[in-house]
């Protein structure tokens, strides 16, 4: 007999909520109860060619939606008395107030990265911190840049190579859909508050994380561009730099070589590559732009925020629900229903036979490390590794 699938409503069909609406109709241990919001315009309309069960969030709105030719099922009370789980993707501030709704419905509930981490007590990036939310009835999906960071960061951390890291964020102005509104020309927009927030919201997922970070707002609406200048707990060559952020789930490497060298191009290879909305699930690490000395290490990449944190729902259902308790696993789960992938260009690019032997290259240097290590007739019969043996 087949698992029973988990019931998902999403509230808020925004540029967020329409993307994890989208990305639970894939998967086969979910089912999109249907989504929910107050709107009247093309968006709501494109749920409803998509086949989507459509709620009023705000029930004194779902007359104005009917009148409007919206098909509505019923309020945001119908839809929480069908799901397992209701995914928050409403503007920063309405998801807290939502949360007593939730609490009154019995439903688990995720959280964007707009609210406040107190709100949950728990901030989520999937391959960073999946076993804590297990069973947990919230969890906030941290933000775009958060999960940048948390993900391309988690790399070196769990190596213990991490003494302080420092970024610097150029954000966006704009999301692309509203840019005839508010979007800035011809000047850039530096955040005064040090550290801007995404330092202290990663510390929240990677506990003991030394970082600070400095944020401004760009002229453009592409996605944004991180900076980030790591000090290290011992000298880290650039292979070993490479080979950790290689193994990293969602991390892929893009190079200027290749004619990637603006975050333009590397949308317009997510559109050549026919992504969905033009969809970069993944960090995107210029490769050649990777840069090591004696005491630091030196990285630039592209975080989508349209998309980033797409899947972190999707594996935040699995957790909080406990269908899937291998973080791993629904990692991995996500990854093939999305088409998130280690290699953009697999076919001329050939990046995971390189990174294979560079692995069994640096496997073996370690084992005779630590042969070295433990010479002498003194040695133990059972020899256990030092810390720097541990992290090297």
């Amino acid at each position: 007999m087949a698992a029973k699938k988990v019931r998902v409503g999403v509230n808020g069909y925004g540029v967020i909520g329409k993307r994890v609406a989208d990305a639970i109709a894939r998967q086969d241990d979910m089912e999109l109860a249907g989504i929910s919001d107050i709107v009247q315009d093309y968006r709501i309309r494109v749920a409803a060619e998509r086949g989507y069960p459509i709620y009023a969030s705000v029930p004194e709105k779902r007359s104005m939606m009917e009148d409007a030719g919206i098909p509505v099922n019923g309020t945001i009370d119908d839809l929480l008395n069908q799901v397992d789980v209701v995914v928050d993707c409403t503007p920063k501030g309405v998801g807290a107030k939502n949360k007593d709704l939730y609490d009154r419905a019995g439903v688990k509930a995720i959280f964007q990265g707009g609210e406040e981490h107190e709100l949950t007590g728990l901030s989520f990036t999937a391959q960073v911190n999946y076993d804590e939310a297990l069973n947990k009835q919230y969890a906030r999906v941290v933000s775009c840049n958060t999960t940048g960071l948390c993900r391309v960061l988690n790399a070196l951390y769990k190596r213990g190579w991490i003494k302080r890291a420092r970024a610097v964020l150029m954000r966006r102005g704009t999301d692309p859909w509203e840019s005839h509104r508010d979007g800035m020309i011809n000047t850039a927009i530096p955040e005064t508050k040090v550290p801007s927030h995404q330092g202290p919201d990663a510390q929240t997922v990677i506990k003991g994380l030394d970082i600070t970070t400095m944020a401004g707002a760009g002229p453009y609406n592409l996605s944004h561009l991180h900076y980030a200048m790591v000090e290290t707990t011992r000298p880290v060559s650039l292979d070993e730099l490479r080979h950790a952020l290689w193994e990293e789930p969602r991390v892929a490497f893009i190079r200027s070589s290749n004619g990637l060298v603006a975050l333009n191009s590397v949308i317009e290879l997510m559109r050549d590559l026919e992504r969905p909305r033009n969809d970069m699930w993944e960090v995107a690490v210029w490769e050649d732009a990777l840069a090591v000395d004696e005491r630091e290490v030196y990285l630039a990449f592209q975080v989508h925020n349209e998309a980033i944190a797409i899947p972190e729902s999707i594996d935040a259902i699995r957790a909080l629900t406990g269908v899937m308790e291998n973080g791993a696993e629904s990692i991995e789960k996500t990854n093939q229903s999305l088409g998130i992938v280690k290699s953009f260009l697999p076919k001329t690019v050939p990046e995971e036979a390189v990174h294979v032997a560079m692995g069994k290259v640096m496997e073996e240097a370690q084992r005779e490390f630590m042969e070295v290590g433990f010479k002498g007739a003194e040695e133990p019969a059972t020899p256990e590794p030092t810390k720097e043996q541990r992290i090297a």
